[in-house]
């Protein structure tokens, strides 16, 4: 192995938004994390949902496209 040419690895503090923190080794001193093991949903096994209104109803609405059931309702009512 080279000489002189591995960043020198310290003692670093990783700290989360959450306010936890975890001492490792890194290059560099000191990680700001928006979140961590401690406060992730999948790791706690909370659920959060952030998207309260469904992506496919936002969707429809932008763009103007209707209910499968009206489209249909509407295509019978056209034929007769």
């Amino acid at each position: 192995m080279k000489k002189k040419i591995h960043p020198e690895m310290k003692k670093a503090v990783i700290r989360c938004g959450c306010g936890a923190e975890f001492e490792t080794l890194s290059t560099v001193d000191d990680v700001h994390v928006d979140i961590c093991s401690k406060c992730h949903p999948f790791f706690t096994g909370e659920e959060r949902f952030i998207d309260t209104e469904g992506r496919v109803e936002r969707f429809r609405r932008k763009y103007g496209a209707k209910d499968p059931e009206q489209e249909q309702g509407q295509a019978q009512a056209e034929e007769n």
